[in-house]
């Protein structure tokens, strides 16, 4: 049955689904003699042998979106995935550096004259998704105006890279930028441009902002294994993701009283709830400055 799929991660995590658990389990059961009671014991099966909640509730979006097409086309008069309960999808807990170790970071990487300063920077500053940051394209950023549009993601790097669409439709975005980023970002261009030079025909140019010295994608995996794993280790921080940094840069604007609603436009999130259940570990914080605002006003007022 072929769904159309727009993200090559969600392409290979349905594939495999499919391939490895749902086939194996569910494949010899005709469509219409699937019942819910199958279902939920195949979801009750695969948590006993050991896959996380999170990971068996992926089964349940993909096996669900296939009887979708199923309906639709009229092999079945229902979706029995609608009358089963599966198991909820789970966040592990957040690492996240604080601002302080924030500017420790940029700081080491800066001292260390790591040719991916910049990434980093624009990382923190901007708070993109990884996919975004690899690649984002020069033609998508506006110096003059400050300011970049996220249009397209780095799926695969490599000799023949893969690039996509945004995640969702809000993720198509404007971001602004901070003026001292965009004064990072035309001295790397300059440096950028000389490399380009000096390589001729050899450089890859895929109009990349941040690359390879040949112009090529960067690799997240070596990306993240080598330079940024080493310089959190130089600076003397707690280790996390790369991705984490999107995570900081989010964590940094709430706690510095950024509304909710913009943090959440510039995270490109679907909707302002997402944000608020990513990061509702920073709201029993704002909620204690709100209250400690609002008792300063009560205060001056000369309440008892």
């Amino acid at each position: 049955m072929a769904v159309q799929i727009q993200k090559q991660k969600t392409r290979e995590f349905y594939a495999t689904a499919v391939r490895n658990h749902l086939i194996p389990a569910l494949g010899a059961v005709p469509l219409m003699k699937l019942t819910p009671a199958m279902v939920q014991r195949y979801y009750r099966a695969k948590r006993e042998a050991g896959l996380s909640s999170t990971t068996v509730n992926g089964h349940h979006r993909t096996l669900h979106r296939a009887l979708e097409c199923a309906v639709r086309w009229g092999l079945v008069g229902r979706n029995v995935c609608d009358a089963v309960d599966p198991p909820p999808r789970q966040r592990g807990e957040m690492a996240v550096w604080s601002p302080a170790e924030c500017v420790r970071f940029l700081a080491t990487a800066k001292a260390a004259g790591n040719r991916y300063y910049p990434l980093f920077a624009t990382a923190l500053a901007t708070g993109l998704r990884q996919g975004e940051l690899l690649g984002l394209r020069w033609q998508d950023v506006d110096l003059e105006a400050g300011s970049l549009t996220v249009q397209q993601t780095l799926e695969r790097a490599g000799r023949h890279p893969r690039f996509g669409t945004p995640k969702t439709a809000r993720s198509r975005r404007t971001v602004a930028l901070p003026a001292e980023l965009v004064a990072l970002l035309r001295a790397w261009k300059a440096q950028q441009n000389q490399e380009r030079l000096l390589l001729g025909p050899a450089y890859r140019d895929y109009g990349l902002v941040v690359t390879l010295p040949d112009g090529g994608p960067i690799d997240y995996h070596n990306l993240s294994r080598r330079d940024f794993a080493r310089l959190t280790a130089q600076a003397g921080l707690p280790r996390i993701r790369f991705h984490d940094l999107r995570h900081a840069s989010a964590t940094a604007l709430l706690a510095a009283g950024i509304h909710l609603k913009v943090v959440s436009e510039r995270l490109g999130h679907a909707s302002i709830s997402v944000t608020g259940d990513i990061y509702s570990h920073v709201i029993p914080t704002l909620q204690r400055e709100a209250a400690d605002v609002l008792g300063r006003l009560l205060a001056s007022a000369g309440s008892p």
